[in-house]
């Protein structure tokens, strides 16, 4: 949750740092403001978006070289100016800003009031520089070593910067548990919660380290561990796009996602699978190959969209390996006391890779031995850097909030470590995979075709944007479809809605169907489709409202339901890949239609890095 941004160099920095956060409001939307070094120390800060404050500080003078900035998701305090970022100590010398959540913020507190200290916020992160300010001046220490020894006596997770009066030149950050990247142009630096803020000006970046600080002053870099042992960064080379994080011509981020997924889907198998001689290889599995192939467990543990994508995963690795699958609620996993054994292998999938859930499970699975292997998007991430391998799934910056081309190319790199273990355990007929290798091939082109339905689904949304309710069914590999449509709609158009298995619905859900209730059902062809017919009768029986997706050519489930959309026929084991599209779309139209903001729904924050 939450953006952070700061520049010190030869440019302007205010007009870099705001542009920087309008790139990072997907993390967060509540308020945001800018600290900027110009004579004194300033400060800007307004409840809601960027533009408010932007229109804020219209006028006022904002020239300096140096300076900071952060867009907010509540966690300590309601959205309002006084709880914005950035924060001031009480003597107004020093600002900071935090991503993150300071769990023994209230005895800190307490303690600080005890010395005087004054508070005009209900943040953990005023409680943080004020604890700084003490250091510093009861230690007589600098304000780099100020922060860092602060940084032993704060509990919790961090990604900070720190501005002084008394030191106009320099800027200190420091992270653990939050992401936080570093921008090496020339005779200037850049600090951001990811690459967004920084590609138009420099790829260079370094990816800081759980306890590791940054101190740049004089134009000169210092990257320290906590315990102040000199550490030596490591540079890599962004290959982001600055096109990939603009709309390109459509009206929301979410829409040009939904509408990228032939390549992403196309992307994440590239050189992973060469149908031309039925050739698979993933270079992150190869290290751990007879791990996976011997693995009498698999647990895979994700939160939200990472999780419903476990689950086809979960489908399909018992299918083609053999090989039991648990999935966990990562957030679930953590509290609870999970067997763990050193034979198991565990997946962890995120699209950040900065989950603060997920990173914990993976933590704990660590301690127990396990194998861990990293599914997520985003190149250098704390879960990249964390587990023992992994993959990418190459789709591509993802600015909309809902996840969308994320959860279909995660889709796709478990389809292919699944088919890879099949074939290695011999448990996947070599047949049988040269088939589904030719299939996944053509899934790309079949995503565009289904894509075209567009206009369709926009019709069928505009007779249903004011419903209150919604119930997605699906069974066996459409069952997480199901649950992952009725969450995005919940998401983005706020309307309620659930998902269930098909077969489920006798057992509580029908009671809930009558005239006003739209049912989204997922009826492909596959081994199961007998029985979904017989579920869309039993929801006709009771009136319910009918939105049938099915493959193209279907004659019977047409003549039942009141809505009907065919998607191209494919295997039942691919099928999330293609009937997740029109739910993605029925969703989008909705809130599009309802007046709500696609991109940044209330409440939600794109990557969850505070519990």
């Amino acid at each position: 949750m939450c953006g952070i941004v700061a520049y010190v160099g030869h440019r302007e920095a205010c007009p870099i740092i705001i542009k920087g956060l309008k790139r990072l409001e997907y993390r967060g939307y509540d308020s945001a403001g800018v600290a900027l070094m110009n004579g004194s120390l300033s400060v800007f800060k307004k409840k809601g978006k960027v533009a408010d404050l932007e229109a804020f500080i219209a006028g006022k003078d904002v020239h300096s070289n140096i300076g900071m900035g952060h867009t907010r998701w509540a966690t300590h305090g309601e959205p309002n100016d006084a709880n914005a970022h950035p924060h001031f100590s009480s003597s107004q010398k020093i600002a900071i800003i935090h991503n993150g959540i300071i769990e023994n913020y209230a005895a800190l507190k307490t303690l600080l009031l005890s010395k005087g200290h004054t508070f005009k916020s209900e943040t953990d992160s005023e409680v943080f520089i004020n604890l700084i300010e003490d250091i510093r001046d009861n230690s007589n220490c600098s304000l780099a070593e100020a922060v860092r020894l602060a940084l032993h006596e704060v509990v919790g997770a961090y990604a900070i910067v720190v501005l002084s009066k008394d030191d106009p030149d320099q800027l200190v950050a420091a992270r653990k548990g939050s992401p936080l990247v570093l921008g090496i142009g020339k005779g200037e630096y850049f600090l951001a919660s990811d690459a967004t803020p920084i590609i138009e000006y420099t790829n260079d970046v370094v990816y800081l380290k759980d306890h590791e600080m940054a101190v740049i002053k004089n134009g000169e870099l210092d990257i320290r561990s906590k315990e102040d042992v000199k550490q030596t960064p490591y540079v890599q080379r962004l290959e982001m796009a600055l096109e990939s994080i603009e709309k390109g011509g459509y009206e929301h981020f979410m829409l040009k996602e939904i509408f990228e997924q032939p390549r992403s889907i196309l992307d994440s198998m590239r050189g992973r699978m060469i149908t031309e001689g039925n050739h698979l290889m993933m270079s992150g599995f190869r290290e751990f190959e007879n791990k996976f192939i011997n693995a009498e467990r698999i647990l895979i543990v994700a939160c939200g969209t990472s999780w419903h994508a476990g689950l086809v995963a979960e489908y399909l690795i018992e299918d083609f390996a053999r090989i039991p699958v648990e999935v966990e609620y990562a957030s679930e996993f953590r509290y609870r006391n999970p067997i763990i054994r050193e034979s198991d292998i565990v997946i962890a999938i995120s699209q950040s890779g900065e989950t603060a859930d997920t990173l914990a499970a993976i933590e704990l699975a660590k301690s127990k031995g396990a194998t861990i292997f990293g599914i997520c998007n985003v190149v250098g991430s704390s879960i990249a850097r964390t587990t023992d391998a992994g993959a990418y799934t190459h789709a591509g910056p993802e600015i909309g909030v809902a996840s969308t081309k994320a959860f279909t190319a995660q889709v796709t790199v478990l389809t292919l470590i699944a088919m890879i273990m099949g074939a290695k355990r011999g448990t996947l007929e070599t047949t049988k995979l040269h088939e589904l290798m030719a299939e996944l091939d053509n899934i790309p082109a079949k995503v565009e075709r289904a894509l075209k339905l567009d206009a369709q689904i926009q019709e069928i949304s505009e007779k249903f944007k004011d419903a209150t309710n919604f119930i997605y069914l699906g069974r066996g590999y459409n069952y997480p479809v199901a649950l992952e449509g009725a969450l995005k709609l919940k998401e983005i158009s706020y309307i309620h809605a659930e998902g269930y298995p098909a077969a489920e619905m006798k057992h509580g859900p029908i009671a809930l169907i009558d005239e006003q209730m739209p049912v989204v059902v997922i009826a492909t062809k596959d081994s199961s489709y007998e029985k979904i017919v017989s579920n869309v009768q039993e929801v006709r029986a009771r009136k319910g409202q009918v939105i049938a997706i099915v493959t193209e050519g279907d004659t019977t489930i047409p003549t039942m339901a009141d809505h009907v959309i065919e998607i191209p026929e494919t295997s039942e084991h691919l099928a999330p890949l293609l009937s997740v599209i029109p739910l993605q779309l029925l969703s989008y139209h909705i809130a599009v239609m309802r007046g709500c903001n696609v991109d940044q729904p209330r409440n939600l924050a794109k990557s969850v890095t505070v519990e």
